[in-house]
């Protein structure tokens, strides 16, 4: 699949375990197996579609958390959500980023 026109390039990162149960930015619970991730500015709720560069995996998540990019990281994704496009060992992932709603 080809990124649309406004995809936006970048690196992904995750978050697990060490945060289960600690309120996010939103003010629900994080649960490392749900599809979600945090951003730094896209509205709680918007649902993205993020693909993984290196194997085209993709999976939608909805960002209900806050994350301050660096190094070139453009979204910090749950636990599940980053194994749906990569192995944990990874760590970091090239990946497109498109708002779907």
């Amino acid at each position: 699949m080809t990124p649309g026109p406004k995809a936006i390039r970048g690196l992904a990162t995750y978050y697990g375990a060490k945060y289960q149960g600690r309120p996010t930015a939103s003010g629900e619970p994080f649960d490392k197996e749900a599809w979600t991730a945090a951003h730094e500015t896209l509205a709680f709720g918007t649902k993205v579609r993020v693909t993984n560069l290196d194997n085209g995996r993709s999976v939608v998540v909805r960002i209900n958390d806050r994350f301050k990019p660096f190094k070139g990281r453009i979204i910090d994704l749950s636990e599940r959500s980053f194994r749906q496009l990569a192995p944990l060992e990874q760590g970091v992932i090239p990946v497109t980023l498109e708002v779907v709603r």
